[in-house]
C-alpha cells in the first residue's frame, strides 16, 4: 500500500514536480546572488535614521526606502529628468548598482508559482506540492521500514546498486523537500482562502499640525528607536505637502511618522497570523536567509535523479516479474503459490517453483500473499516470502496476516513457508516465522517444516525443493537461474600465493578498476564506489550463477582485491585459480552497508577464519585514525598459510591494528580462533563494556563456534551476543 501510494504519486505529478523543482533550484540562488553583492550590517548595528542620513547625502529627493528580505536596501528617488531606483550600501548610502529586478527571474517565479496559467495554473501548482509532500512522508517511512526501524534511519543505506543511491539521495534531500513541500503547499492553502491571511497593519491616517520648521529624517526620534534589520518601507512625505507624514512599515507593525516631532503616530501591530504566514513565505523562498535558500535549492536539484532512479527502480520490479504460462485461476488450481516479495527477487524463485509444479502435472494459481483467498480445490499452500527491514512484511505481503485472521474457515490443505533473507541481519527471515507460527495458531495442518534460504542460495533452494517433492510423492527438480546482471570486465593485474603445496591453496587476487569520468568517453567503463565489506559477483565461464566474495579493498585502494580458496571442483574457484596477470573476469559489485565498523572512536574487534580475513584486513588498512582494532584469526599452517602476514605486522608496527591473536589448527597446540577469545575473556569484557562492536567474517560453524564463546564470556556482563546483534554492535559476514 505505502509503495502503491508513493508511484502512483510519483507517476501522475512527475512532469509537474520536475517543473517545480528545477524552477525552485533556480529561484534559490537569487537570494544568494543579491546577498553577494552587499553587505548587510548586524542586528543593532545601524539605525534608520542613521540610514536616511547616510542616504540623504547623496540623494536630493528621495521618495521611498525599501529592504528587501534578503538585506539589501534599495532607494527609490526623484532625479532631475525622471525617476530611478538604486541599490545601495547601508554603511555610506552610496550606490552600489541600479536596481534593475531580473527579467529571467521573474519569469521563472511565474513559471513556479502558476506555470504560467495564472490562477489554474496555482492550483495545479498547489496539487503538485501536496503529491510531493506525499512523496515525502511516504519516502521516508519507506526508508525507515527498509532500514530496519526509525533509529537506523540514518545509518548506511540497505540495498544495491538504483535502490542504494535512490535511497541515500532522498535522505539527503528529504529535509528541503518537506519544508519546500510543506511550505508550498500552505501558501497555496493561503491563495485559495483556504486559510486565514491575517490582517496586516493599516493604521488611521493622522493629522498634522506644522510645528514650526520640518525635521530631517536622520533627526526624526522614531526612527532612531527602530533597527535598520527591522525595516521594510519607509516613504517619504510629499515634497511641499506640509500634512504629509512619514510612512513606516517594520516586521513588527506600521505606523506614521510625525515629519516636525519626529514622534510615531497611529501604530498599529501585525497580527499573528501574518507573522506566521511571512515565516512560512520565507522558509519557502529562502530570501530572508539566503543560506537556506541555497539548501532548499540544492534539494530540489536532487528531484530530477530521485525521478531517474524511481523509474528505473520500477522499471527493474517490472521487468523482474515472471512471465507464468499456465497460470490457473484461484478456483480451479489444485497447488496454489503465494509470494511476499519487496524487489520482485523472490518472484524469480516463484516461477521457478511454478514452472517445476505444472510440468509435473499440477494445476498451480501463482499471487501476491496480499492476495489470500478461499481456494475451494486446493490440496497445498506454498509461501515463498522475503522480509523487509527489522522483521516487516515486505511490500506484496503487508495485509497477508489481517487477511488470515478475516478467513471464515480453516481450509483442509496444507501449508509450507520458505523464508527469504540474510543471515547476518538479527530478524533474519523473522515476517516468514511470523507467517508461519500465525498458520499454524490458526490450525493450519503444515506440509513442511519452515525452512529459510539465506542470501537466495540456489542450492538451498534446489534443496528445499527436493523436500517438497518427497513431500508430493514425485520427483520436483528446482533448477533456478537468477537473471543475468550487467557486468563490468575486469583485468587481473596480481596474484600472491600461498600453500601451492597444500589440497586448498589460497591466492589474492588484485584486479585493475576501471577508473570513472571522463575515461568512459574513451571507451573504458566506470565502475561504482564500494568500500571493504560489500561484495563483488563473478560469473565463471559458461555459468549463469554468479559466486559472490567479500571484497577485501575499497575504491579509493584503486583496485579490486579479494581473497578466494580453491575447492575441489569448485567451478569459480577453479577458474579464479587458473587466472594470470592480464587474464579477464566478468563481475559487479553488491554493497553490503551492514558489515563494516561502524563510526566513531569505540573499539572494533574482527574475527575471521581462512579467506575471512580479506575484508578484515582491509578494515584495519583503512584505519587511519588508529582506533583501537583487535584481530582474531585462525588458520591451517602458519608456513604456507598466514594470510596478509607482511601487511599485518606492518599495521601492528604503525598502530592501525592494536592486537593480533592467531590460532592454526594444524601445527603447535593446535587450537582454533574461539580457543584464543576465551583465553582472552577478560580483555575481550573490558572492551565490550567499552562499547565494542564486532565484525566476523569466515564459516558458518565457524561463526556459530565463535558466538557460543562469545556468550560464555559475556555472561558475567549480562550481556549475550543477541543483545549485541540488536544493538547493532555485531555483524557477520558467513558462508
Amino acid at each position: 500500500m505505502l509503495r502503491t501510494l508513493h508511484s502512483l504519486s510519483a507517476l501522475l505529478a512527475a512532469l509537474f514536480i520536475l517543473t517545480l523543482a528545477v524552477t525552485g533550484a533556480l529561484l534559490s540562488v537569487e537570494p544568494a546572488l543579491e546577498r553577494a553583492a552587499i553587505e548587510v550590517p548586524a542586528a543593532g548595528q545601524i539605525t534608520v535614521a542613521e540610514l536616511t542620513g547616510r542616504i540623504g547625502r547623496h540623494y536630493d529627493q528621495v521618495e521611498q526606502i525599501d529592504r528587501r528580505s534578503s538585506g539589501a536596501i534599495v532607494v527609490y528617488y526623484q532625479g532631475q529628468e525622471q525617476a530611478g531606483a538604486d541599490l545601495v550600501s547601508p554603511f555610506t548610502g552610496e550606490v552600489i548598482a541600479p536596481y534593475r529586478p531580473s527579467a529571467f527571474f521573474r519569469w521563472v517565479r511565474e513559471l513556479h508559482r502558476s506555470l504560467l496559467l495564472d490562477t489554474p495554473g496555482r492550483a495545479v501548482a498547489g496539487i503538485t506540492a501536496l503529491a510531493m509532500l506525499i512523496l515525502s512522508l511516504s519516502g521516508v517511512l519507506m526508508l525507515a521500514r527498509q532500514q530496519g526501524g526509525w533509529r537506523r534511519l540514518l545509518a548506511p543505506a540497505v540495498g544495491s546498486g538504483q535502490r542504494s543511491h535512490h535511497a541515500r539521495l532522498g535522505r539527503a534531500a528529504l529535509p528541503g523537500l518537506l519544508i519546500s513541500a510543506a511550505t508550498g503547499l500552505y501558501m497555496s492553502a493561503l491563495t485559495f482562502g483556504l486559510l486565514p491571511e491575517g490582517t496586516a497593519a493599516n493604521p488611521e491616517w493622522p493629522v498634522i499640525t506644522a510645528q514650526g520648521q520640518l525635521t530631517d529624517a536622520a533627526g526624526l526620534s522614531a526612527l532612531q528607536a527602530i533597527d535598520v534589520t527591522e525595516l521594510k518601507e519607509l516613504v517619504y512625505p510629499y515634497p511641499g505637502d506640509p500634512a504629509e507624514p512619514y510612512s513606516l512599515q517594520t516586521t513588527e507593525g506600521a505606523g506614521y511618522v510625525d515629519p516636525y516631532s519626529g514622534e510615531l503616530l497611529s501604530w498599529q501591530a501585525n497580527d499573528c497570523r501574518l507573522g506566521i504566514n511571512a515565516l512560512v513565505a520565507s522558509l519557502h523562498t529562502g530570501e530572508q536567509w539566503w543560506w537556506l535558500g541555497l539548501a532548499l535549492g540544492l534539494g530540489a536539484l536532487v528531484v530530477p535523479v530521485l525521478t531517474v532512479t524511481g523509474i528505473a527502480m520500477w522499471w527493474q520490479r517490472r521487468r523482474a516479474m515472471p512471465g507464468l504460462a499456465g497460470n490457473r485461476k484461484a478456483d480451479a488450481a489444485d497447488t496454489v503459490i503465494l509470494v511476499g516479495s519487496e524487489s520482485n527477487s523472490t518472484w524469480g524463485f516463484a516461477g521457478t517453483l511454478h514452472r517445476a509444479l505444472t510440468d509435473a502435472g499440477h494445476r498451480v494459481h501463482t499471487a501476491p500473499m496480499n492476495r489470500l483467498a478461499h481456494y475451494p480445490r486446493a490440496r497445498r499452500l506454498l509461501i515463498l516470502t522475503a522480509t523487509y527491514g527489522d522483521g516487516d512484511a515486505p511490500a506484496s505481503a503487508d495485509r497477508f496476516l489481517d487477511r488470515l485472521a478475516t478467513l471464515p474457515t480453516v481450509p483442509d490443505l496444507g501449508f509450507a513457508v520458505l523464508g527469504f533473507g540474510d543471515s547476518q541481519f538479527p530478524q533474519f527471515c523473522r515476517f516468514a516465522r511470523d507467517v508461519n507460527a500465525a498458520l499454524l495458531a490458526a490450525g493450519w495442518s503444515p506440509l513442511l517444516a519452515l525452512d529459510t534460504i539465506d542470501r537466495q542460495s540456489t542450492q538451498a533452494f534446489s534443496r528445499w525443493g527436493q523436500r517438497l517433492g518427497k513431500a508430493l510423492g514425485c520427483p520436483l527438480t528446482l533448477n533456478h537461474i537468477p537473471r543475468r546482471r550487467s557486468t563490468l570486465r575486469l583485468q587481473l593485474a596480481e596474484r600472491v600465493n600461498y600453500g601451492s603445496e597444500t589440497d586448498a591453496p589460497v591466492s589474492v587476487l588484485r584486479f585493475v578498476l576501471p577508473r570513472s569520468g571522463w575515461h568512459r568517453l574513451f571507451g573504458r567503463e566506470a565502475w561504482p564506489s564500494f568500500e571493504a565489506g560489500d561484495l563483488v559477483g563473478i560469473y565463471p565461464p559458461d555459468s549463469p550463477v554468479p559466486r559472490l566474495y567479500s571484497l577485501a579493498s575499497a575504491s579509493s585502494d584503486g583496485q579490486l582485491e579479494i581473497c578466494v580458496r580453491r575447492h575441489e571442483g569448485g567451478l569459480c574457484s577453479g577458474f579464479l585459480h587458473g587466472l594470470q596477470p592480464g587474464d579477464a573476469i566478468e563481475a559487479f559489485i553488491q554493497t553490503h552497508p551492514a558489515f563494516r565498523p561502524n563510526a566513531g572512536r569505540a573499539p572494533v574487534v574482527l574475527i575471521g577464519t581462512g579467506t575471512g580475513i580479506g575484508p578484515l584486513a582491509s578494515f584495519i588498512r583503512h584505519n587511519t585514525q588508529k582506533r583501537a582494532m583487535h584481530l582474531y584469526w585462525g588458520g591451517r599452517d602458519p608456513d604456507s598459510g598466514f594470510l596478509y602476514r607482511p601487511e599485518l605486522e606492518r599495521y601492528l608496527a604503525d598502530r592501525r591494528l592494536t592486537g593480533l591473536n592467531t590460532a592454526f589448527s594444524r601445527v603447535g597446540d593446535r587450537c582454533h580462533v574461539q580457543d584464543k577469545i576465551r583465553a582472552d575473556s577478560e580483555q575481550l569484557r573490558t572492551l565490550v563494556s567499552a562499547g565494542a562492536q564486532f565484525l566476523v567474517c569466515g564459516g558458518r560453524d565457524m561463526a556459530n563456534s565463535v558466538m557460543d564463546t562469545l556468550d560464555q564470556v559475556m555472561a558475567p556482563l549480562g550481556l549475550n551476543v543477541q543483545t549485541l546483534k540488536t544493538q547493532g554492535r555485531y555483524r557477520e559476514d558467513v558462508y
